[in-house]
């Protein structure tokens, strides 16, 4: 049951099950569900706190799901827009792995290029790829630089 102590803010049930994602970068909730393809018509049990205040980060954003743990490709999809987050693998209530994210140097079939004309918007089986860099993902077959708005371009 979820319960408000005035001494600790909101506390948010536990679950027996799931991932929690932790950490998120404020505001971001809502994306980090999108990515993982979680719609209001899911029938995942989900707990969501945004703008949570955290040591670390000032404000930060939390989600738990219970009887789901991510994939690879999910966590790496998560890193893009939450490179803080913490995924905490839950199993009878107990935190069985904790990890962190990790943005790989070199993103697979993980980002559609916004460039109409690269190869990877075409009919040709070619998966896009995108090299990280400081500045923004950079298309290996187009060079295109997404700077902005990462998250409209996750796939």
């Amino acid at each position: 049951m979820s319960r408000t102590d005035p001494s600790r803010g909101l506390l948010v049930s536990p679950i027996r099950n799931g991932t929690v994602i932790d950490h998120i970068t404020a505001g971001e909730a809502l994306n980090v569900l999108k990515i993982l393809g979680i719609t209001g018509s899911t029938r995942e049990c989900l707990s969501i706190a945004t703008n949570v205040g955290s040591k670390r980060l000032g404000k930060k954003d939390i989600v738990k799901i219970e009887r789901r743990e991510l994939r690879k490709e999910e966590v790496d999809r998560i890193a893009l827009i939450a490179p803080h987050a913490k995924i905490n693998i839950i199993r009878e209530y107990q935190v069985v792995e904790k990890k962190g994210v990790k943005i790989p140097k070199v993103l697979k079939g993980v980002v559609r290029c916004p460039n109409p004309g690269c190869i990877t918007n075409t009919n040709e089986p070619v998966e896009s790829t995108f090299e990280v860099l400081e500045k923004g993902l950079h298309c290996l077959y187009c060079d295109w630089l997404i700077k902005d708005d990462i998250t409209n371009y996750i796939i």
